[in-house]
């Protein structure tokens, strides 16, 4: 539950917003909690509990496998139980619109260009409107083809790029502030999503993303500097980096390095402790940014990359890059940089025409990779994508079967990682007691929800939000039992530890030498 409060005289407008799906998601709905509560909504973040005594449910769906249409369709399906009225936002209803509104009369369907007005549409649905729902398109043909013509071109509205001018200036002069943070936060712990881009131009033949995300759009560091700096003043300790293509980022921009100059930046933002990038493309890892990665004060050394398999001959099928050899070098060069680096990947399963072997070639990549963290999932034929039109689909049953397989081999390498972490320093961030002396958090090399955890004991008291060190002392599965390292109290954990790949510069030393200075 959000600590902003609901905008007086706001009775009769209520909306409970549900929020489904990605870090991105959480984001967009944000945005959207900003722009219903500045119209005078009162708003309050259901977390996929249904309407209570809202006037309006507005479910934030997600439209990216079959699992998690169905879990959005079966929310629309319940959220009006209460009386309230239903809407439907996000990515479902982006990528079938009208479509969706038809096989689903309980719901309105909302599109991302509905946004910019989201209180008067719902304004409009609390009269008892029927508000059209749009037609589907492809979102990429929106924008120009070359990315360096998309920064000031007019292609429907993007959520969660939320940063605005301030209005009723002249134009080109920007508010001396700096960008306005279009964002309420639903929630109030110390770790928080910044959506850096979105969009993705890589034509990966099992993913219909792009074509209702739309082309890669980055968004100008001086908005995500301004938002950064906006959530440490919400309590945020801990950035969560997220776009669909984080390794992309600037192309549209005309710096494709600036991913490396923005890091520093935002890891300087006083008040934050921690910068964590998420959804990294192995195509697109460069060395320069391995090395800010795995060097920068404040900048988690942790690898989210979409491996997505490791049999070449599948990987071409995917249209993706790389191989079983290709991935282990890789890996080989971030640990040569940073030993301790966390590194976390998605697998699929039961791709048209993977066989026996291909399955072995991922077996075999797995056991070698020393992976942290590793999702797998089975293949989802997707409309409109490639794939689904490939020869060689194999059956429901059999792609489970491998799906379990391979799942119980992840839980047993990723325990075996783990154990190999016994005796490492640690950087813990504090999120929650336990208990006396007790207390859960995350090392650096796990991501929030979707990694495991750490719990760490204490002598002392501790703060959620603090920045421990502490010594891996022992395990259980892919989670971590540590003891903070020295005196701890009142006080004595508020401030970062000195980073351990450059424990002799500051923040702000980095930063200055980054930029020349």
């Amino acid at each position: 539950m959000s600590s902003n409060p609901p905008v007086p005289g706001a009775a009769g407008r209520r909306v409970s917003l549900v929020t489904l799906g990605c870090a991105r998601n959480e984001v967009d709905s944000e945005e959207l909690a900003a722009r219903l509560e500045a119209a005078g909504w009162t708003v309050r973040d259901a977390s996929a509990s249904g309407g209570g005594e809202a006037d309006v449910v507005l479910v934030n769906t997600c439209g990216f496998i079959q699992a998690a249409k169905q879990e959005s369709i079966d929310e629309l399906l319940g959220a009006g139980s209460g009386g309230a009225k239903v809407v439907a936002a996000g990515c479902l209803a982006e990528r079938y619109g009208s479509d969706l509104a038809e096989a689903l009369p309980e719901a309105q369907v909302l599109g991302f260009d509905d946004y910019d007005d989201i209180a008067g549409r719902l304004d409009a649905v609390l009269t008892g409107q029927r508000w059209p729902a749009h037609e589907p398109r492809d979102r990429r043909r929106l924008l120009p083809i070359s990315p360096a013509g998309r920064p000031h071109a007019a292609g429907g509205h993007i959520p969660g790029h939320g940063s605005t001018a301030i209005p009723d200036l002249p134009p080109g002069i920007a508010p001396a502030s700096g960008p306005r943070v279009l964002r309420r936060r639903l929630g109030d712990g110390v770790v928080a999503p910044l959506k850096i881009a979105s969009g993705c131009d890589r034509r990966c033949s099992f993913c219909a993303i792009p074509a209702f995300r739309g082309a890669f759009v980055s968004r100008p560091p001086q908005d995500l500097v301004a938002e950064a700096g906006w959530l440490a003043d919400q309590g945020v300790r801990e950035l969560f980096l997220v776009s669909e293509n984080s390794t992309s980022y600037g192309k549209d921009l005309g710096d494709l390095r600036l991913l490396e100059a923005v890091l520093p930046e935002l890891a300087a933002v006083p008040g934050i402790e921690r910068v964590r990038v998420s959804y990294l493309q192995p195509a697109e890892l460069r060395p320069g940014l391995i090395e800010v990665l795995t060097s920068t004060p404040g900048v988690a050394p942790y690898f989210d990359l979409s491996f997505q398999h490791a049999s070449g001959r599948v990987l071409r099928a995917m249209r993706r890059f790389g191989d079983r050899e290709r991935f282990c070098a890789l890996l080989e060069q971030v640990r040569r940089a940073c030993p301790e680096a966390g590194v976390r990947s998605n697998f699929i399963v039961g791709f048209p025409g993977e066989t026996e072997d291909d399955v072995a070639e991922l077996h075999r990549f797995l056991t070698d990779a020393r992976l942290d963290a590793i999702g797998i999932f089975g293949y989802s034929e997707e409309d409109g994508t490639e794939a689904a039109s490939l020869p060689g689909p194999l059956p429901a049953e059999e792609i489970a079967r491998r799906v379990e397989d391979l799942a119980d081999l992840a839980d047993e390498l990723m325990a075996q990682r783990a154990e190999e972490r016994a005796d490492e320093i640690a950087e813990v961030l504090i999120e929650e007691p336990l208990g006396p002396g007790l207390y859960g958090g995350r090392a650096a090399h796990q991501a929030p929800e979707v990694d495991g955890t750490t719990e760490v004991r204490a002598r002392g008291r501790l703060a959620v939000g603090d920045l421990v060190r502490a010594r891996v002392t022992g395990t259980d599965g892919a989670d971590l039992r540590a003891e903070v390292i020295g005196n701890t109290g009142p006080g004595a954990a508020g401030t970062p530890p000195p980073s351990l790949s450059h424990p002799s510069m500051s923040r702000s030393e980095y930063v200055g030498q980054s930029r020349g200075g």
